[in-house]
């Protein structure tokens, strides 16, 4: 029987006139994997700060078990600004001692791309003052993780983290025997992640069963039966459910509910985009020529990011563009739009970017412009435009883009200088698409949006007829509202995914076995040329033997590589049997401190060699 960690008893939460918990009861125990979901502003982080006891509540109470070791990441660090990466995470361990162990090594890797951080001044010795919030955040992260605990909480993990980051961060917590609560937008990640879900709503928590696709159908029949919510929100809920259930196998990762009452519910849901007909009235506004690439070198300053470039955006196109960061992704949207915008003068660094005539373009960049705070939401909307076309006969007038974009009647005479950043995000939004443009670059555009949001969101794009190329690290958002996939691998070439982002993940695990596979050739390859240009302090004979082993332990680590294969399948066949599981399990892990060994000794011997 599961040991319970943290139990909330009737807890309560007030600000000024609104209670965002009303009454909560709740409980945590060994082995729970939670997702925290809900609007901005409903409460979700004031309930998971509550349950870390970061929070008081104003009634009720919040126990914690005996020795609960307990890891947080809040959305503000605790860092010494003062203090270096290396005293921070890995506090001043020696090197041999941290980098023989295994989970130091995979969490640094992981979230740093390497054990030497490359895109850190001083690696490992940089001072943490200078560095930015997202760098920051990902050495607060790295923290919490290289510590062993109970229960982790963690308040928007996937920020500032891209695509492979976020992939590693999802295997690596379903790995852990950590109790998981977890705040996040980001659907896939919650899919990946989680067996249940905690919504926060107007001061109550509904709890549900599975993983993100589950939640959303358990949702859907709930407010189907109860009728409790609104038509609209209930058909976004029904469209998307729609989109899951038509999508991959994989994105319903822990299907609990029957398909056929899935079937049912959604059989009159029509396809979230008629792309046929899109493309149509796509083609009528922009005609056949929207961006041509020819031979197109980008750079940042010095830094050449992409060479030789040719590639074509046509009338309706929907693409998703991923790639590592620094690759170059917005520097070629910026480009692109650079040329746009002076109608060709401005060109790139080697190359040309031909403008379609018709083109009428709106850019979403990572910064929120900044508008008159004086100003109400609906005014800096209606500055813009008083009614919009939607395509397909569908029209808008501002309140009502308003009130779809979650600014309400009330929300509507907000002076935009009280709004948060996630709703100023929202108001950015807004106000591009009230300008009936027919090209739409979005750079981030999921930035502090609640999943609420998102999908009402995803719903506007599904109708909207035009040219699209969008920029995210939230890879449901891109699966989501784009068609195709094209990515940046660091490589300065831009490359099409027939088979989306999953196949860009492959090819980028492709290229790190690779490095890793040359590293020990190439530090054969620096010994060998050592002992040629300078008088060894080892004999030949030290030399040779040195050699043997190191030969003597690439086989064993071969060996090693093969049965830890073999092991991994045991354990998918024997997936129902908990015996046997655990008994392979402690194999796989006496093969893995073996091999760490065997890594640390072959490290030792490569300079003797």
């Amino acid at each position: 029987m599961a040991v319970n960690l943290v139990n909330v008893e009737n807890v309560s939460k007030v600000y000024g006139t609104r209670a965002l918990l009303d009454g909560v009861s709740l409980g945590v125990s060994e082995g729970d994997r939670i997702g925290v979901v809900g609007r901005n502003g409903d409460g979700k982080t004031t309930l998971i700060r509550m349950l870390a006891k970061l929070e008081e509540s104003d009634t009720g109470r919040v126990t914690h078990s005996g020795g609960l070791r307990l890891g947080v990441l809040t959305q503000h660090d605790s860092l010494d600004p003062t203090a270096t990466v290396r005293h921070e995470v890995i506090r001043d361990m020696a090197d041999h001692e941290w980098a023989g162990n295994a989970k130091i090594r995979d969490v640094l890797t992981g979230l740093f791309g390497g054990l030497d951080m490359p895109g850190f001044p001083q690696g490992l010795d940089t001072v943490i003052g200078p560095l930015s919030g997202g760098e920051r955040r990902r050495i607060a992260l790295a923290k919490l993780l290289i510590d062993e605990q109970d229960l982790i909480v963690l308040d928007e993990p996937t920020n500032h983290l891209d695509v492979e980051g976020i992939a590693w961060l999802a295997k690596h917590l379903r790995e852990r025997r950590s109790a998981l609560v977890c705040v996040t937008h980001d659907r896939w990640f919650l899919d990946q992640v989680c067996t249940r879900m905690w919504d926060v709503q107007r001061g109550d928590v509904y709890e549900y069963e599975g993983g993100y696709s589950d939640y959303v159908f358990a949702r859907a029949e709930r407010e189907r039966i109860a009728a409790t919510e609104e038509t609209k929100r209930q058909n976004l809920v029904r469209k998307e459910l729609a989109w899951l259930r038509r999508g991959a196998p994989a994105r319903t990762s822990k299907p609990r509910f029957r398909v056929e009452a899935a079937n049912e519910l959604i059989k009159d849901v029509p396809p979230p985009r008629d792309s046929s007909e899109l493309m149509k009235f796509a083609s009528s506004r922009l005609g056949k020529s929207v961006f041509d690439l020819e031979d197109v070198t980008v750079q940042a300053g010095p830094k050449v990011l992409l060479k030789h470039v040719t590639w074509h955006l046509g009338p309706g196109d929907r693409i998703g563009l991923v790639g590592v960061n620094g690759a170059g992704k917005t520097s070629l949207l910026r480009a692109m739009a650079d040329a746009a915008l002076t109608q060709g003068e401005a060109q790139p660094a080697g190359g040309r970017i031909a403008v379609g005539k018709t083109v009428k373009l709106a850019y979403l960049s990572q910064e929120v412009g900044e508008l008159d705070p004086n100003l109400r939401v609906l005014e800096a909307v209606q500055r813009v435009r008083e009614r919009v076309d939607l395509g397909k006969g569908r029209e808008m007038t501002a309140g009502q883009l308003c009130e779809t974009f979650g600014f309400n009647k009330e929300k509507q005479w907000t002076p935009v200088g009280d709004l948060s950043g996630g709703e100023r995000r929202r108001l950015q939004l807004l106000r591009l698409l009230m300008d009936e443009p027919n090209v739409l670059f979005l750079d981030e555009p999921t930035n502090d949006l609640d999943i609420e949001t998102l999908t009402q969101l995803e719903d506007v794009l599904d109708g909207w007829p035009g040219s699209m190329i969008v920029i995210s690290h939230d890879r449901f958002f891109v699966e989501r509202t784009t068609d195709r996939v094209f990515a940046l691998l660091g490589d300065a070439t831009l490359r099409m995914l027939p088979r989306g982002i999953d196949e860009y993940l492959e090819r980028r695990r492709k290229m790190e076995e690779a490095a890793a596979a040359s590293a020990p050739a190439a530090l054969k390859a620096v010994s060998e040329k050592n002992d040629k240009s300078e008088k060894s302090e080892k004999s030949a004979a030290d030399q040779r033997a040195a050699k043997k082993e190191l030969q003597k332990i690439e086989r064993q680590l071969d060996k090693i590589s093969e049965k830890e294969t073999k092991l991994h399948a045991q354990i998918a066949e024997n997936a129902t049997d908990f015996a046997k599981v655990a008994e392979l399990d402690a194999e796989l892990r006496d093969l893995t401190g073996e091999r760490d060994e065997l890594e640390l000794r072959w490290l030792e011997l490569a300079e003797d060699a």
